[in-house]
């Protein structure tokens, strides 16, 4: 877990597709026990199951998981809270704000690789 200090300072998301818990754990500082934990208490989180119970996360599901981790560590919600904030539809009118600010930091990096790849 980090310190408060720096639950700012989390890497950016990769631009793929499906993240392993391994690669979701390191994104959101959160250990991959924790994740487990997660998936059975807040039923927003569901990752794609394959070969052998393997956990497959997408990319809502990282953002989402950054959010739980937000209102857990850094505003100091219990499980039950943290529950309830994500179930309120007002609460889901504020995260598809993020969604979108997220999809225009991704627009933002693609223009910014093709730009670079044109250049070469």
């Amino acid at each position: 877990m980090l310190e408060p200090s720096q639950n700012n300072e989390l890497p950016p998301i990769p631009g793929k597709r499906y993240f392993t818990i391994g690669e979701v754990s390191e994104l959101c500082a959160v250990k991959p026990h924790v994740l487990r934990y997660w998936e059975q208490e807040f039923p927003q989180l569901s990752p794609v199951k394959r070969r052998g119970n393997r956990r497959y996360y997408q990319r809502d599901d990282v953002v989402l998981i950054r959010q739980i981790r937000h209102l857990l560590y850094e505003d100091g919600f219990t499980i039950g809270g943290a529950r309830q904030k994500l179930s309120d539809p007002e609460e889901s009118e504020v995260m598809q704000h993020q969604h979108q600010a997220l999809i225009q930091d991704m627009i933002r990096e693609l223009e910014a690789v093709l730009k670079l790849l044109s250049d070469d």
